[in-house]
């Protein structure tokens, strides 16, 4: 099952029977495929297909991590100002990154559990050190001088954690987010609990164009 863009066999966001998952995310600037070339069409494979194709193939990362790196398919732009990155997981909790960059696969292991749009997967690991000093709760107390500070309201030692709409902020929230949410004890709950996490990311209208 998926959630398809643009026509039916374009799937964005999908899962398996077997329990593997993808999705794609936009990574423009950053990643390029190899060029179409028709004599190779029978084992090509535009960059909006590979999920679908991925999916119907394969029940774990280390599946899909041998197939590309094979060669088994080339993987080619659809549109020329448009390039994607995936993420896939498998029913073991693991997964992994993919981009393609002058053509050649390139693959991470994301511990992580996130990822958005572009910068690539490795800066915004790198961009995470900036917000080392985040945690749950609240900040303690800091003397300054003569004058003691005090947190102002809950969450407070979460204080510069990025609210913007930009991938790079997103990615450090849903980093964030997903490290510290408690685990649910049923599978509804665990749903409640994800799609909670997931307004935080809903983009009013209005603000985007």
């Amino acid at each position: 099952v998926g959630l398809c863009v643009v026509q039916k066999e374009f799937i964005a966001e999908g899962v398996n029977e077997a329990g593997l998952s993808t999705g794609l995310f936009f990574f423009p600037n950053y990643g390029s495929y190899l060029p179409y070339n028709p004599s190779e069409a029978d084992h090509s494979i535009g960059d909006l297909q590979l999920n679908a194709w991925m999916l119907s193939q394969f029940a774990t990362v280390d599946e899909v991590i041998d197939a590309i790196n094979s060669g088994k398919v080339r993987v080619v732009g659809l549109d020329a100002n448009s390039v994607v990155h995936y993420r896939i997981g498998d029913k073991t909790g693991r997964q992994v990154v993919l981009e393609f960059v002058d053509g050649k696969p390139h693959f991470y292991e994301n511990t992580v559990g996130v990822l958005t749009n572009a910068p690539g997967f490795e800066w915004q690991l790198a961009n995470l050190e900036n917000y080392v000093n985040l945690r749950p709760g609240s900040a303690e107390n800091l003397k300054l001088g003569e004058v003691t500070l005090q947190p102002i309201g809950g969450s407070s030692a979460m204080l510069g954690l990025p609210g913007d709409f930009t991938p790079p902020s997103r990615f450090v929230r849903a980093a964030f987010f997903k490290t510290y949410s408690l685990q649910q004890e049923t599978a509804y709950d665990t749903m409640q609990q994800a799609f909670h996490i997931l307004n935080n990311f809903d983009v009013p209208l209005g603000i985007q164009f």
